[in-house]
């Protein structure tokens, strides 16, 4: 079975979780990949129909959106903690763990804001649409479908990382309080 990197204290469910956002937010970032290419993912996605700057803009939307979506790893790793040394003015500093929560609950309420935004300009008809055959719209669908899970999965691993972090449960009782000290177990 394949290790996966992860503080020991974190949950397993919450370290499979914050892997699998950046994997829930690549089949878009490949789909806006091969309409730049040209590729027949829409019908008039034609090499040369997209203008320089849409291409960069729609490629630089791809990147970004992989790069927030790696961030949830530092919610169950090391650098999650502790900022990287190589830092300027934050390295070897404790992050704080309030801030990492809260910044991460505020990528949910964005991406909870541009879902709704999603759903209702498509139910509202607004804006031209994307023309495309049956299985073209089968394949956009299919590629844009596993981003409902990034905001769920997000806030999962912010809620562990907040409680593991601060100490805390929704009881407010201390995190580990009542359990037995690991050398009574021998």
């Amino acid at each position: 079975m394949m290790k996966i990197k992860a503080l020991p204290d974190v949950p397993r469910w919450a370290v499979l979780a914050a892997h699998a956002v950046p994997l829930v937010t690549l089949p878009s970032g490949l789909w806006r990949l091969a309409l730049v290419a040209g590729l027949p993912v829409t019908q008039d996605a034609e090499l040369g129909t997209m203008g320089f700057g849409v291409s960069v803009y729609v490629v630089s939307l791809s990147v970004v959106s992989e790069l927030l979506a790696f961030l949830t790893l530092g919610l169950v790793r090391s650098w999650g903690e502790v900022f990287p040394r190589w830092m300027p003015f934050l390295g070897g500093r404790r992050v704080n763990p309030t801030a990492a929560t809260g910044a991460a609950f505020a990528g949910v309420a964005g991406l909870c804001a541009i879902a709704g935004w999603g759903v209702y300009a498509s139910v509202a008809d607004l804006g031209p649409g994307i023309p495309a055959s049956p299985a073209q719209n089968a394949l956009l669908i299919a590629c844009y479908a596993p981003l409902v899970a990034w905001p769920v999965l997000v806030a999962a691993v912010a809620a562990s990382y907040h409680r593991r972090r601060t100490g805390t449960r929704r009881s407010g009782r201390q995190y580990g309080a009542g359990r037995p000290a690991a050398s009574s177990w021998v």
